[in-house]
């Protein structure tokens, strides 16, 4: 069996892959950006394509070239923050990237299982009354990206019913842990903490919002998830995949300032506010977890503490190899 993971160079496809790898038998494919390097571990083992998926002669070719049983799509613009200033090119990513993936597999005549991945963004504003959030909660999307994933989750239903394409849908929360980029909360505050360690900056650390809570799931927990989505799923469903715990930012921000070994400063910088926000975020999986059995395995705090070791090792690496 062959299995295709689109984004494999990111931070929840980099985690897919080194579950594929260890987990399971299948032959695994994982397209890559143009200057985006695969994981050190996985280059003898997985066959990487590089490819611009916004064109559809790159997907194509990358359908072709792998001929997949299995496509996880993870490809895409992933970040809430930056949609803001660039909310078509979030849109076109999220929504023209996996048309380009569908009509490639229709044009192939494959019989591919495709797991699109949404988001917890897609329901947006959420009321007291609305949580915890299950998939029936109503779309309310407060950002860019939120559309886009609104958008990317309606084009997968489409072509499950109007071009019988094999789909499931799954809209995880918030992922957290090792190699996520310091533009998510929690390797933000990781990374300044690892730099301020490493005497690289002052010793401050810089925040927005504290009070907002999310609902928070290791990346490696939820990578697992995406399996049993894609192997155990209903075609055409959609399931929501998170801890259901809700957690403060002040939270992680207290688990890795009592990590720190030097003493910091804590300072709100405006600019890490946006524009609208969520007050909190609440999953309820319990269709996922009655069909699967899936449930969390890695704590909170030891996901948190994972994602500032790997800075720390990831700074300490760069100053030997720069001397």
């Amino acid at each position: 069996m062959r299995a295709l993971v689109t984004g494999s160079g990111g931070f929840a496809g980099s985690h897919l892959v080194d579950f594929l790898l260890s987990r399971t038998d299948v032959e695994v494919y994982g397209t890559l950006y143009y200057g985006i390097d695969p994981v050190e571990s996985q280059t003898d083992r997985v066959k990487f394509l590089e490819a611009d998926l916004l064109e559809p002669e790159h997907a194509r070719r990358v359908i072709a070239a792998s001929k997949p049983d299995l496509l996880f799509h993870l490809a895409g613009h992933a970040g809430v923050g930056d949609s803001w200033s660039k909310p078509w090119s979030t849109f076109e990513s999220n929504v023209k990237m996996t048309l380009n993936l569908f009509l490639a597999i229709k044009e192939a005549g494959l019989k591919t299982r495709v797991l699109v991945v949404g988001s917890n963004e897609e329901y947006g504003l959420v009321r007291p009354e609305d949580l915890p959030q299950s998939e029936e909660t109503p779309f309310r999307p407060l950002n860019p990206y939120g559309v886009s994933k609104v958008a990317q989750d309606m084009l997968a239903l489409q072509f499950f019913q109007s071009e019988k394409m094999d789909v499931v849908r799954v809209r995880p929360f918030n992922h957290i842990g090792p190699r996520q980029r310091p533009g998510f909360v929690v390797s933000a505050f990781a990374y300044q903490i690892a730099r301020i360690e490493a005497g690289l900056q002052p010793p401050e650390i810089s925040v927005g919002n504290l009070t907002t809570r999310r609902d928070f799931t290791d990346v490696r927990d939820m990578v697992r998830g995406y399996w049993l989505a894609i192997t155990e799923g209903a075609s055409g469903d959609v399931y929501n995949i998170g801890s259901g715990e809700s957690h403060p930012i002040r939270e992680v921000l207290d688990v890795l300032t009592a990590a720190c070994k030097v003493d910091v400063k804590v300072v709100t910088d405006p600019d890490r506010f946006r524009p609208a926000e969520v007050p909190e975020t609440l999953c309820d999986a319990s269709k996922f977890r009655k069909l699967t059995g899936w449930k969390p395995e890695i704590p909170f705090r030891q996901s948190v503490l994972d994602t500032l070791e790997y800075w720390r090792e990831k700074i300490q690496s760069s100053r030997r190899e720069n001397g």
